[in-house]
C-alpha cells in the first residue's frame, strides 16, 4: 500500500495521497469483506454492460441477480477450497455432520446461482437462497462467538455480519421479485 501511495504521489498539501481502504480493523487485526465487494463491484459491471447494451443484464433487477450469481458462485467455491475446514468448523455443534453441511450448503449456493438467472426459476432460487442464508446464520454466531478464524483472518464481528446477512437476504429478494 505504502509503493501505491508514493507512485501516486503527493496529495494538495504534500502529504500522501488517501486511498480508500478494502479493510476494517478490529482488535488490529484486518478483516475483508469479499462477498460484499464482489456483489457491489460486479453489480456495478453488470449494470454498466446492461446500460451499454448488454440486454441479458439490463434492467437493472437483471444485473443484481447477475451479480449476486457471482457472489454465490464465489462464495461456494471455499466450500471445496482451501477454507474448507474453517467453514466445518464454524458448524455448531448441535448440528450433525458438518463436513456434509458444508458440502449440501455450497451445492445449494451453486444451485441458486444458476437458479437465479433463470427465468423461470428466478422467484424460487430468490426463496432458496434466502432461506439458506437464514438456516445458515447459526454458524455466523457460533464462529463469532468462538471467535474462529477463515484462513488467517477473524470471522466478521458480528454485528457487521448481521447488516451484511441482512443486506444479502434482501438484495435476493429484491432481485428475485422485482420486475
Amino acid at each position: 500500500m505504502r509503493l501505491l501511495r508514493q507512485r501516486l504521489g503527493a496529495g494538495t498539501l504534500g502529504g500522501p495521497v488517501p486511498l480508500p481502504s478494502v479493510t476494517s480493523r478490529q482488535g488490529g487485526v484486518e478483516w475483508l469483506v469479499a462477498p460484499f465487494y464482489i456483489l457491489v463491484s460486479s453489480f456495478l459491471l453488470f449494470w454498466i454492460a446492461g446500460f451499454a447494451g448488454a440486454a441479458i443484464v439490463w434492467p437493472w433487477p437483471a444485473a443484481l441477480r447477475a451479480a449476486l450469481s457471482t457472489m454465490f458462485l464465489v462464495t461456494a467455491s471455499a466450500h471445496w477450497g482451501k477454507k474448507r475446514a474453517d467453514l466445518i468448523r464454524m458448524v455448531p455443534p448441535a448440528f450433525p455432520k458438518p463436513e456434509l453441511l458444508v458440502t449440501a450448503t455450497g451445492c445449494f449456493e451453486i444451485a441458486g446461482a444458476i437458479g437465479l438467472l433463470l427465468p423461470a426459476t428466478t422467484r424460487l432460487a430468490a426463496t432458496c437462497l434466502a432461506l439458506l442464508m437464514v438456516a445458515m446464520f447459526p454458524a455466523n454466531v457460533y464462529a463469532s462467538r468462538q471467535t474462529l478464524t477463515i484462513g488467517v483472518r477473524p470471522v466478521t464481528p458480528l454485528p457487521i455480519r448481521t447488516a451484511r446477512q441482512l443486506v444479502f437476504v434482501s438484495a435476493v429478494l429484491v432481485a428475485g421479485f422485482a420486475s
